[in-house]
């Protein structure tokens, strides 16, 4: 390997690695203390890439060269990856990419809707659940208030783990106007306080509190939540939206480019093998050209060559009208009648 070469921490060539630890020290200004917090944990490579799916999970993702760059400048950095691009084009895929490669465990995933807001993404404090519990024992004492406290996704991966954690925040353009903002702070300390912890009593300052990970409880001190590895943030956009410059500041950006009639031949023949289709190249072209005139997902054309390859063949005058049907752009302005 060349000097070159042993830059690239992230090498999108999906085989899991311990590159993550030769990651040198970050820049001054994106250095975090570390406080008491989660152990020495590295997640083995049968680590779930997704949270829900075995590691063994065929994975088929073929970033482009400046894609990989720029990856590997957001890990050195130690900033948000702003990823835009049409539906389709791998973005939320890069963030289980990176988590399966680097091994840094189940990617934290962040679904932004109109109503979403970063409270809920830091934590939950089901204060109901804990007078009704106090109310139903009729104890002096309240009960254990850890227990009622849940860190969301963005706040587990703002735990001390002693490598960062991979957090998907999913489509920000469909949040309310402020959301870009609220998350300035912090992106730049690494860090949110728990009101209902830091009102505690010294004696009481560890609490051990549930998170995002299943199953999996961490300890909080003095109520201070701060990481000390920043997390590796992928923040996808459609690109319906400007954000505002302080939060472009903060974020290397990336726009994935829609994949070409080979990249589309390597796709599929990694996900159905390379035989999928007799008629691959027609059935590529087809729906490249139809891609031309509105938005097309890859997957479209993954279900198109299953269903021309799956069992049983159907006749060629039935496989034409289905991949009508599944060609449908995405645009409502482009949609074949």
């Amino acid at each position: 390997m060349t000097d070159q070469d042993q830059w690239y921490i992230y090498r999108g060539d999906s085989e899991p690695h311990d590159g993550i630890a030769a990651l040198p020290d970050p820049p001054p200004w994106r250095t975090f203390s570390r406080p008491a917090g989660p152990g020495e944990r590295v997640w083995a490579d049968t680590t779930a890439i997704d949270g829900h799916g075995p590691a063994n999970h065929p994975v088929v993702y073929l970033p482009d060269r400046d894609v990989v760059e720029l990856v590997n400048a957001a890990l050195y950095l130690r900033r948000p990856l702003l990823v835009t691009g049409k539906p389709g084009t791998g973005k939320s895929t890069l963030a289980h990419d990176v988590a399966r490669e680097l091994k840094l465990g189940p990617v934290l995933y962040w679904p932004i809707t109109s109503s979403s807001n970063l409270k809920e993404a830091l934590y939950q404090y089901d204060a109901i659940g804990r007078l009704q519990e106090a109310s139903l024992h009729r104890s002096a004492e309240p009960p254990d208030v850890g227990k009622y406290i849940r860190l969301g996704p963005l706040g587990t991966a703002l735990l001390p783990w002693p490598r960062p954690r991979v957090l998907l925040i999913d489509e920000l353009d469909k949040s309310d106007i402020d959301l870009p903002n609220d998350l300035l702070n912090i992106f730049e300390e690494g860090r949110f306080d728990i009101p209902e912890l830091t009102r505690l009593p010294d004696d009481q300052a560890r609490i051990s509190v549930m998170t995002e990970d299943a199953d999996v409880s961490q300890t909080v001190v003095g109520g201070r939540v701060q990481c000390a590895a920043f997390p590796f943030v992928v923040i996808t956009s459609n690109g319906e939206r400007e954000f505002p410059p302080p939060f472009l500041r903060r974020c290397v950006r990336l726009s994935i480019q829609p994949p070409d009639a080979g990249k589309l031949a390597k796709i599929v023949a990694g996900h159905l093998g390379p035989a999928a289709s007799t008629d691959s190249e027609r059935l590529i072209e087809r729906f490249l050209s139809t891609r031309d005139r509105g938005d097309l997902a890859t997957d479209q054309l993954l279900n198109a060559f299953y269903l021309a390859g799956a069992g049983t063949r159907p006749a060629d005058d039935i496989r034409q009208r289905l991949y009508t049907a599944l060609f449908q752009p995405l645009d409502s302005s482009a949609r074949q009648e």
